[in-house]
């Protein structure tokens, strides 16, 4: 975090005096005086300026933006991030001319990627952040291939009368798993194993 000292004939200039050099708002620093001042004599004999420290304080979706991009950097796929907050859930969609490699195959540099920006974000943080990457609606196709293959795999499940272990999956898959076959009355879902291992598992319905 970044802090700074900054004078002024009174509190008030001095925080604007900060703001300015900060290049920010009041609401992104945190003030603490230092002195308050003195006007003295006819306002000149014996004045002392009034002293503040400004410290910038630390934005997590700003710090969530740079480790994408920087990351990207590096794998030489840069990008451009617009990004949507909803209280403590973050949506952010990229885009960029080879966004496939921030994809992966099944998505998997993509879900990579998403926990280390959860992890990045929710550092040094009091609130608990949600993020979700997306890019070229990569978690709607993906969402749509899964309720898919459940379907298929509960109608395995259901005539071989014996349980589907799928793959392993990040929790918010897992949940596309379990969600779409929650009102069948042919198999049950449950999830079984430790992250990121963790697996979804249909069985034929008691």
């Amino acid at each position: 975090m970044k802090q700074i000292t900054a004078t002024g004939e009174n509190v008030e200039e001095a925080v604007q005096s900060a703001l300015e050099e900060l290049q920010t708002s009041r609401d992104q620093v945190e003030i603490e005086v230092v002195d308050e001042g003195k006007k003295g004599f006819f306002g000149m004999f014996g004045a002392k300026p009034a002293i503040v420290k400004a410290t910038l304080a630390r934005n997590p979706v700003q710090d969530a933006e740079t480790f994408i991009k920087e990351v990207a950097e590096q794998m030489g796929a840069p990008v451009e991030i617009t990004t949507d907050v909803n209280d403590r859930d973050v949506h952010m969609e990229l885009t960029g001319n080879k966004i496939a490699l921030l994809i992966g195959k099944r998505g998997q540099t993509l879900n990579a990627l998403q926990y280390l920006t959860q992890l990045t974000m929710n550092r040094e943080t009091d609130r608990f952040y949600t993020v979700i990457l997306d890019a070229e609606n990569y978690r709607a196709r993906r969402k749509e291939t899964l309720e898919n293959l459940a379907s298929r795999l509960a109608e395995k499940a259901s005539r071989t009368k014996q349980n589907v272990k799928l793959e392993p999956m990040p929790s918010y898959e897992r949940k596309i798993i379990h969600t779409a076959l929650q009102s069948s009355r042919q198999v049950e879902t449950f999830s079984d194993g430790h992250e990121p291992k963790r697996s979804v598992v249909i069985k034929p319905a008691k």
